[in-house]
């Protein structure tokens, strides 16, 4: 999960060090054969299940069609969303959890009755293109590292019993920590207390034409190195040449930290002889909300993140080692897990809300605005459940004061003014604030009370600001996907 994705702080700092001079030319680099991926490289999602009130799976799984999103992770085998995702054209890895691990790596019975309850009972209705082993076992629970091939080993022979191995892959997501010294990328390798396992590990990937899972945090790098990593370089933002991180070694030139750490991996893979393994992220994000010890976890970071990952693995611009290959990027995570424990961040890494409701709007540049979920660019801002009075008062009274929000529909004898309570003006005042602001991240907040819905919730003659039903005279909303024509990107 993601609090244990760390990076250490000095190697980060040895990097920028080297990279305080400007170079423009790359040198020689090792080479490295990895195989390109069959597939064009997707955006995918990680599903928790810490959430309450967590859609049942079939409803799940009309919401997960509504997104266009075809490629999800699960951290178990949930025999119920399984049966719910049956000829729909949604992929799916499932994972076999780290309490699990033992058993099927001690009993080829075991592991095959595994598969034949969690896969054979379900391929090929449901896509199930991977099982992840365990998460982050090397790192996490160090004790059951020497089970994890024979887990492996074990769930691979039963996948060749079934027929099933070309179609299913069989890997372990590992944590970036597992990596030492991984800046700069060429002087990477693998934490040596853990190479024997990992050269049985790449040398089955490699046997398999499978891939090496990789969860990479580009927040946590920068979190542990305030102060020498510039936020843009974590966040994609567009930077000088004199930004850039370069490698001294190889003189390549680094734009962002996700790709920093990803060849980090191919250099450490290499270190061990392995060249023909590709790297998929099993998990990368940021979290939108945080404690007073995480200031950076805002929604305009999470937002700013996401969306320019998502364009970066749309631009299949691999890497600077590896400009042939895009790895494939699962975003941590679908929902906010609200039953997460401390710090604040944990329960906030999520596109949405448990109740299917986004929580930030994804921008893509040269895509115009765009919901992940909603191909209409139509959102509103309202005020959310269980707020209470007082609360929702003050941040009404902030809408219509400092906030310039357009309230006179909600006064009495105007058209919203029924009903008359502070939740229904509040949510239009909302709404009005935010259309006002263009719908710009940050603007559907009010210290934490409003929430983005995709539901007009206008009703009989009360017609909301961001309603279809305004005229563009009055109105703030503009579909700025339509109105440039441009194409909405869609997760795959």
């Amino acid at each position: 999960m993601a609090n244990t994705k760390k990076f250490p702080p000095f190697f980060f700092f040895v990097f920028f060090c080297y990279c305080c001079f400007s170079v423009s030319s790359s040198s020689f680099v090792p080479e490295i054969k990895v195989q390109q991926d069959k597939d064009e490289p997707y955006v995918g999602v990680n599903i928790g299940t810490d959430v309450s009130n967590l859609l049942a799976p079939t409803d799940l799984v009309a919401f997960l069609q509504l997104q266009k999103i075809t490629h999800i992770r699960l951290y178990d085998a949930d025999p119920d969303i399984l049966k719910a995702l049956a000829k729909t054209k949604i992929r799916v890895i499932i994972s076999v959890p780290n309490n699990q691990i033992l058993a099927i790596g001690s009993s080829n019975t075991t592991a095959a009755s595994w598969i034949g309850r969690n896969v054979a009972a379900y391929y090929p209705e449901t896509l199930i293109t991977a099982i992840a082993v365990g998460d982050e076992i090397l790192t996490t629970v160090p004790s059951s590292a020497p089970l994890i091939m024979p887990a492996i080993e074990s769930l691979y022979s039963a996948l060749v019993a079934a027929n099933l191995h070309t179609q299913i892959k069989v890997s372990a997501p590992n944590a970036a920590s597992i990596i030492l010294d991984p800046f700069p990328p060429s002087q990477a390798f693998f934490n040596q207390s853990m190479s024997s396992v990992l050269t049985q590990l790449l040398q089955f990937l490699s046997r398999t034409e499978s891939p090496l899972m990789m969860n990479l945090y580009p927040y946590y790098v920068f979190m542990q190195n305030k102060g020498v990593v510039p936020i843009d370089n974590a966040l994609f933002k567009p930077l000088t040449p004199s930004k850039e991180m370069v490698d001294p070694n190889t003189l390549l030139h680094y734009t962002n930290v996700l790709d920093a750490m990803i060849d980090s991996v191919y250099f450490s893979m290499k270190n061990l002889n392995v060249t023909d393994v590709v790297v998929l992220v099993t998990e990368s994000g940021w979290p939108s909300k945080g404690d007073s010890k995480e200031p950076f976890a805002t929604i305009d970071n999470a937002d700013t993140y996401n969306s320019n990952l998502i364009k970066h693995v749309f631009d299949r611009s691999g890497t600077p080692l590896h400009p042939e290959i895009t790895s494939s990027v699962y975003i941590y995570e679908l929902f906010n897990e609200d039953l997460r424990s401390p710090p604040l961040s944990e329960a906030n890494w999520g596109l949405f809300h448990g109740n299917s409701t986004p929580v930030y709007l994804l921008h893509v540049s040269g895509s115009g605005t765009f919901l992940a979920n909603d191909t209409t660019n139509q959102t509103y801002c309202i005020a959310m459940d269980g707020i209470d009075k007082r609360t929702m008062q003050a941040a009404l009274d902030w809408a219509c004061g400092p906030g310039r929000a357009n309230c006179s529909e909600i006064q009495p004898g105007e058209s919203c003014y029924q009903p008359n309570d502070v939740k229904n003006h509040a949510s239009y005042a909302f709404d009005s604030y935010y259309q006002k602001e263009g719908g710009s991240p940050g603007s559907c907040d009010f210290k934490g009370v409003a929430m983005i819905t995709t539901t007009d919730p206008s009703h009989g003659s009360c017609i909301f600001p961001g309603s279809k039903k305004v005229s563009n005279k009055t109105s703030q909303v503009v579909n700025a996907t339509q109105a440039s024509g441009a194409n909405t990107v869609r997760f795959h």
